[in-house]
């Protein structure tokens, strides 16, 4: 005998289950989409527009961890709770992820309307959860999109809001962003560079530069710092500015770095051997492991010595994940790799940070050096960073060096490095050994005489 317990419909039971969320009894990803395509055919004769949210929680996983699984499931219940209480008769919310929710607002017509209800929805969401006999506090970031054209799928309109929804988080917590086609020329320019870098990287296109980096007393260049460049033969010249954080977001700056990094070495091994090299380590490097080895086999290949590269990591980089990072750092001090400490004074670390990591160098950010002849706190800074770094015993280079007059004030303040257009802008590899070429001719010159 077949149960149906009071359904009156054989199997409408089970239909439920496959469109419900077991732990908060909203519907799933299935029901959601449903719901979508059924109002999309709906208004086929007459597309009014619509409103399609994806709401993530921002900060979920640290709370989960810190007061267990049990919890987070009841927190997850009560965020559904209020969210379902928010709804009109008309909006439907589901449950389509660990921590994400999706909503459907037939009666919002327009953008303003959409962010403004959304906001609410945050500001709902924002107070605090019963955890036990304590509390948790949580935020969430939404994206939305609207249906305008009966064009539009289920899957184009969710498509829409996860991209606003990725703007949104990338723009700090609590933060509603609509989608706009501006935005969508922007993903799809983004797209158009991914896939050419993770061709040209295949290819092997990008090209290593060199910038010199000075003793500001005696002006003697005393190492380079590799930058990465990118000519493609469709898109033109694309600046790292635009290429380097689409590599980072699209798990591409692994094999980027390698690349730009063997080429560095092969270049530089043939350089006069006091001169070191000093190479940037990306903030998802510093959470792979694999780091240190990838950087000791591409040594072993080329031939050049550890103890003449310098790698370069920012504080925002320490901050990902500071064990991982620690153990990366200690990995290339034990072969002698020395490591400097780059943007010091825009990141978010702490001064404790510089006794925890024990670096070699510090380099102070250009935003200081810039504004040296001009603004007191700048020269402040300026000074009382070259004072503890003297404490510390630790090298100091100044960045973004343009006028004589900044050398000058740095070689005052007791600057021993510098770096920066003055001294000479990024090249690549046959223009360095050029330059080193006429500046160790001049120097032996000088000897003579």
């Amino acid at each position: 005998m077949q149960t149906t317990f009071g359904t009156g419909q054989p199997g409408r039971e089970n239909t439920d289950l496959a469109f419900t969320d077991p732990l908060t009894g909203l519907g799933n990803h299935r029901r959601f989409f449903d719901k979508v395509d059924r109002l999309i055919s709906d208004r086929a004769d007459d597309p009014a527009p619509f409103t399609v949210g994806i709401l993530d929680l921002d900060g979920f996983k640290p709370i989960n961890d810190l007061f267990g699984h049990k919890a987070g499931d009841d927190i997850l219940i009560q965020v559904a709770m209020r969210l379902r209480a928010s709804m009109d008769s008309y909006s439907t919310v589901c449950r389509i992820g660990a921590d994400e929710f999706a909503y459907l607002y037939p009666m919002v017509f327009s953008e303003e309307q959409a962010a403004e209800k959304s906001r609410m929805l945050i500001e709902i969401l924002s107070a605090p959860y019963d955890v036990g006999e304590r509390t948790a506090r949580l935020s969430a970031s939404v994206g939305c999109s609207l249906f305008y054209s009966g064009d539009e799928t289920t899957e184009i309109l969710i498509n829409k809001a996860e991209t606003a929804l990725y703007h949104a988080k990338r723009s700090g917590r609590g933060r509603v962003v609509v989608y706009t086609r501006e935005m969508e020329e922007a993903a799809k320019r983004v797209t158009r560079i991914e896939q050419a870098l993770r061709r040209a990287v295949s290819a092997g296109e990008v090209e290593p530069h060199f910038q010199p980096i000075v003793d500001l007393n005696t002006r003697r260049t005393i190492g380079f710092e590799t930058l990465a460049r990118w000519t493609d033969r469709d898109l033109g010249t694309v600046p790292p500015s635009v290429f380097i954080p689409i590599a980072e977001e699209r798990g591409i700056i692994g094999p980027l770095s390698q690349l730009v990094l063997r080429k560095a070495t092969e270049a530089a091994r043939n350089w006069p051997k006091d001169l070191f090299l000093s190479f940037n380590l990306s903030p998802s490097q510093l959470v792979d492991q694999n780091t240190g080895l990838h950087i000791l086999a591409i040594l072993d290949r080329t031939g050049f010595d550890p103890s003449r590269l310098e790698i370069e990591i920012t504080e925002t980089g320490l901050m990902t994940d500071p064990a991982s990072a620690e153990k990366i750092v200690g990995d290339l001090r034990r072969v002698g790799i020395r490591v400097s400490l780059d943007d010091f004074g825009t990141g978010q670390s702490s001064l404790g940070r510089l006794r925890e990591f024990h670096f070699d160098k510090l380099k102070i950010d250009r935003a200081f050096v810039s504004s040296i002849l001009d603004d007191r706190p700048s020269e402040h800074i300026i000074r009382a960073i070259l004072a503890m770094c003297e404490g510390l015993g630790m090298d100091v280079v100044a960045e973004g060096i343009e006028e004589e007059a900044q050398a000058d004030r740095l070689v005052q303040f007791g600057c021993a490095g510098g770096q920066g257009y003055l001294f000479g802008k990024p090249a690549d590899a046959d223009a360095t050994l050029g330059y080193l070429r006429d500046s160790y001719r001049g120097a032996l010159h000088a000897k003579a005489i």
